[in-house]
């Protein structure tokens, strides 16, 4: 497939023009005119970009990337990131707060699904953009029933669990990532959960004067699931081939 296409795409299909947001979506580094072979990962680093140029991939479709709206100088790591894709000949492509907030293949879109929720909505604005989404469990669940069914959805436990909230649980608001500071949202949508990705010290006083229940499931865990939504998704658009690159954080 002609790259140029690929990239008018996706750009279409994730709204990357309609979309602010610091981060710089769309084609970030060339790559080779033409796309056989696609790669996936949550972040734009010097891993990645090794295991897509040694997978074969012709571009690396990313959700971190590499160039935000601070001007960057190509010296040091930075340089050493773009060389290895210039070299490999592979290009970048970015998707951030597009992939998070996609109805279909985003972040939270998936979580949603994952999770079972029903009745589901958009909620948690950003920059005009609401990115989360809020929905109805399939039936109420105590806290341990809903820890059971995230650790399924997400293949992994929680990082930090705040019980501030009712004892049962049946509305829920996700928002992936760095989204602890949306707790106000949250709050206002009035959900028996909220899940999230990372925390700090000061979320915990919060979500207690806030009474809610917060799951901090991790901003790398909770972000891989627009990318792996995505590649299945030109899977079966245009039968490329891709490759999810699976490089957690642990956080």
């Amino acid at each position: 497939m002609r790259r140029d296409e690929l990239v008018a795409y996706l750009n279409g299909f994730l709204r990357v023009a309609e979309i602010e947001d610091k981060s710089q979506n769309g084609l970030q580094v060339g790559g080779p005119e033409e796309v056989t072979k696609v790669a996936f990962a949550v972040d734009g680093c010097q891993a990645s970009f090794e295991r897509a140029v040694a997978a074969g991939a012709q571009l690396l479709m990313v959700h971190h990337g590499l160039f935000w709206s601070e001007s960057q100088l190509l010296t040091g790591l930075h340089l050493r990131r773009v060389r290895t894709l210039i070299d490999g000949r592979c290009g970048l492509y970015a998707a951030h707060l597009p992939l998070d907030a996609h109805p279909e293949v985003g972040n939270n879109a998936q979580m949603a699904r994952l999770l079972r929720l029903k009745d589901v909505r958009s909620f948690g604005e950003q920059n005009g953009l609401k990115i989360g989404m809020v929905g109805v469990l399939d039936r109420a669940l105590d806290m341990p029933g809903f820890l059971g069914r995230l650790v399924e959805a997400l293949g992994r436990p929680p990082i930090r669990v705040l019980d501030h909230g009712p004892d049962e649980i049946e509305r829920v608001g996700c928002i992936s990532g760095g989204a602890a500071s949306m707790m106000d949202q949250a709050e206002q949508e009035a959900v028996d959960a909220y899940v999230t990705g990372e925390t700090s010290h000061s979320r915990y006083h919060e979500a207690a004067e806030r009474g809610l229940n917060v799951f901090f499931a991790g901003h790398y865990a909770t972000e891989t699931l627009g990318v792996k939504a995505l590649a299945r998704h030109l899977e079966e658009e245009f039968e490329l081939e891709t490759v999810f690159l699976h490089l957690p954080t642990g956080m």
